[in-house]
């Protein structure tokens, strides 16, 4: 069995997209989870180089090296708990669950992704947990209170503050304004 690690799958339609071309290059899929897929059989250079130029033009990237997996796996991570979780625990310890789920001290992986990605694992999940409240705001239909507990904030007041922190508007403004629509980002950017 051969395992591949792509970048920027981060929702189920990723998911989809790529499986098709996996299967568009006679590729054998086992299952495809976000950033990961397993193959049945080994794939030659070739089959590999095809696939990776395949994956690209959809605005994936198949990865080769191994900080560049682990990156993956923890931006993976991250999007599967913040974005595909019906509820997040107000105590999540994201040090204790990275750690465990990619079976890797906590320190380095923060030095890792921080190395390669240019900010820190802290903001990262922020910047996740923002863009997640964006995408709740804009479809209204949770209230902020709500939308406060299902991510896991303290409080009204500190999901609020750190939305106007990152992205300069109140919720109320940002819902206000949603009409114009562009001031989400798709995850891959983030």
């Amino acid at each position: 069995m051969t395992e591949l690690f792509i970048k920027n799958m981060v929702c189920d339609r990723c998911k989809m997209v790529v499986e098709q071309e996996l299967k568009r290059h006679g590729l054998q899929v086992n299952d495809v989870h976000l950033g990961l897929v397993h193959l049945r059989n080994d794939i030659d250079k070739q089959q590999r180089l095809e696939l990776a130029e395949g994956l690209s033009k959809l605005g994936f990237e198949l990865l080769d090296d191994a900080k560049s997996k682990t990156v993956e796996q923890i931006k993976n991570s991250i999007i599967q708990k913040i974005h595909h979780s019906d509820y997040l625990d107000i105590k999540v310890n994201w040090s204790a669950l990275l750690a465990d789920e990619l079976h890797q001290d906590y320190k380095h992986l923060s030095g890792l992704f921080s190395a390669v990605e240019g900010i820190t694992l802290e903001q990262y999940i922020i910047q996740q947990k923002i863009e997640r409240v964006k995408e709740l705001l804009f479809y209204d239909e949770l209230n902020l209170s709500e939308i406060s507990y299902k991510l896991g904030y303290s409080s009204v007041a500190h999901l609020s503050a750190q939305f106007k922190k990152v992205t300069g508007q109140t919720p109320s403004q940002f819902k206000a304004a949603r009409s114009g629509g562009s001031s989400r980002r798709s995850l891959d950017t983030i």
